[in-house]
């Protein structure tokens, strides 16, 4: 089976939480075919913060200019993604680095002239990661992509995990987050959603934020061929195993 799993949030900013999920994520890259995506954590805020760079937002996207996506650079295909590798070397995996850059495996374009160096994925090619996987290496794959003249684009971490997802011809997609899953207008966690009801707690305004990012993020991945989508906590133990044997954790989003 080809499993993508995408990591954020504050998995990514703990050594003990990256240790936790580079063990189990090893586990099943020994059966399975798995690739991984991830965002930036915590560390981008940070990383400004410290260096006295000012964010501006437009509709909740970082504006990305030439100082912003340097630190993109520097942070989520530098820092994120060498500090998960380690990771997965410690457990004993053949992880290898990479960006949307390497190969074409993800082009993108500009979203908006506004937003600057913010980008959408706009094709993927998985031709990379096939031979990767089937050497036994495990793809770690940071959310930066470009185009064929050679700009750099911050893309949004889930929307990289689907292009990934439909380059690799990925059959399951797990988004691993600091929540339960989605949860519908009660707050309770909805254990299975279809499309259909994903989309209309986007439309009655129950999903909103980065909930609404992933719900959108899920609905594209599925009817791109993603056969399923499981949103799951990624701080419960053993979660990806549990996963992959059908328990209910979480929520999972089908046809």
């Amino acid at each position: 089976m080809k499993l993508l799993i995408k990591l954020g949030g504050t998995l990514l900013d703990q050594a003990e939480s990256r240790a936790r999920l580079a063990g189990e994520i090893a586990a099943i890259a020994q059966r399975e075919a798995v690739v991984v995506v991830h965002g930036g954590g915590k560390q981008m805020p940070r990383f400004l913060t410290e260096r006295g760079v000012e964010s501006r937002f437009v509709n909740g996207l970082r504006v990305t200019g030439p100082e912003i996506i340097d630190a993109v650079i520097k942070v989520f295909a530098g820092t994120v993604n060498t500090e998960l590798v380690c990771s997965f070397r410690a457990v004993g995996a053949k992880p290898v680095g990479l960006t949307g850059l390497d190969a074409a495996l993800v082009d993108a374009e500009q979203l908006t002239q506004e937003l600057g160096f913010v980008g959408k994925p706009v094709a993927s090619d998985g031709r990379l990661l096939d031979v990767l996987v089937r050497e036994h290496y495990l793809p770690v794959v940071a959310c930066v992509a470009g185009d064929e003249k050679g700009t750099v684009y911050n893309v949004n971490g889930d929307q990289m995990a689907v292009a990934c997802a439909r380059g690799f011809s990925a059959e399951k997609l797990i988004f691993l987050t600091d929540v339960e899953g989605i949860r519908d207008a009660q707050g309770a966690t909805c254990g299975q959603l279809s499309i259909e009801q994903a989309q209309a707690l986007v439309r009655d305004g129950v999903a909103t934020g980065g909930m609404q990012a992933k719900i959108e993020a899920a609905v594209s991945a599925l009817r791109q061929g993603i056969g399923e989508v499981l949103i799951a906590p990624g701080a419960r133990s053993g979660v990806v195993a549990e996963l992959l044997a059908g328990a209910q954790i979480g929520t999972r989003l089908t046809f």
